[in-house]
């Protein structure tokens, strides 16, 4: 159906401005229940900073632009950590991990996605309200509603953002599109970090969102089975888990969600690797993905 120009025109202003107000809502909140942040104190909390028109699929490129690195998606086979050693400490061994688990860490360009999604119970609202107000708009976490949305696969890329004097690798960033869809399923930075509140290196994600960033620090777990957990859960601020940031020119906040709190379970299943991903609010399951990584 055709839609004159001026209603379409209304219907954008509209969606423009109820996404600019739920950010600048989400960001107040940060502020006023968060705190100011020195990232030179909490070097745990520094991550790229998205946007405030969204973030999508060319976010990576235009960051690479503006900070003077080039773009490495050929070539050598790239990880989501260089080796899997830099994250060994009191309590983690790596080289307990499984080796197929960890060539998948340290070589997951060379690894096809496939994944499915469940939503549990009572929270799968909350999924369409936050595709509704956030995801789609900004192209980022766009986590899949249905199994159907992943029915035919998931696009996974892995990029490096390097210094062209010295190749020095600035950013590692897993972007993921859904085919079904063409959404942004994911678009985010991995490194490593350490944090006051656990004794080792963690596992840091950094999704970038509109002037600001969300950032998950996550301790590392081996088993006698060789499976590697990573698990984002603490008490306070400076504990492992999830962290809001906002960005301004006066300043960085940082809000400690202590009530959010998720687990990837990695593990062998003949020659794939598979993950199961756990995702909590207030202790309570709201949400499971699973994947299935194969080597090409």
């Amino acid at each position: 159906m055709l839609v004159p120009r001026s209603v379409w025109l209304k219907s954008r202003s509209l969606d423009d401005g109820r996404g600019e107000l739920t950010d600048r809502a989400t960001q107040q909140w940060v502020k006023l229940t968060g705190r100011r942040v020195d990232l030179a104190e909490c070097p745990w909390l520094r991550g790229p900073v998205g946007k405030a028109t969204g973030i999508g699929s060319s976010y990576f490129e235009e960051l690479a632009t503006e900070q003077g690195l080039e773009i490495q998606r050929s070539g050598e086979a790239r990880g989501l950590v260089a080796n899997l050693e830099l994250l060994r400490g009191p309590g983690f061994d790596p080289s307990a991990v499984d080796s197929r688990v960890r060539d998948f860490y340290e070589r997951t360009s060379e690894y096809d996605l496939e994944a499915w999604s469940e939503w549990c119970g009572a929270f799968r609202p909350f999924g369409h309200l936050l595709a509704w107000m956030f995801s789609r708009r900004l192209q980022q976490l766009n986590v899949p509603l249905n199994p159907l949305d992943t029915s035919r696969g998931t696009r996974s890329e892995v990029l490096q953002l390097v210094t062209p004097a010295t190749r020095e690798v600035r950013f590692t960033a897993w972007l993921r599109h859904l085919r079904q869809t063409g959404n942004v399923l994911y678009a985010g930075t991995y490194g490593i970090t350490s944090v006051p509140g656990h004794a080792g290196p963690c596992l840091q994600v950094v999704f970038p969102l509109p002037t600001g960033n969300g950032i998950v620090v996550l301790r590392p777990s081996v088993d006698d089975s060789g499976t590697l957990t990573v698990t984002s859960a603490g008490r306070g601020f400076g504990d492992p888990g999830f962290y809001f940031t906002v960005h301004r020119p006066a300043g960085v906040w940082a809000r400690y969600v202590r009530t959010m709190q998720e687990s990837i379970r990695v593990y062998p299943d003949g020659d794939d690797v598979r993950a199961d991903h756990t995702l909590k609010l207030w202790r309570q399951v709201f949400m499971r993905l699973h994947y299935r990584m194969r080597l090409r």
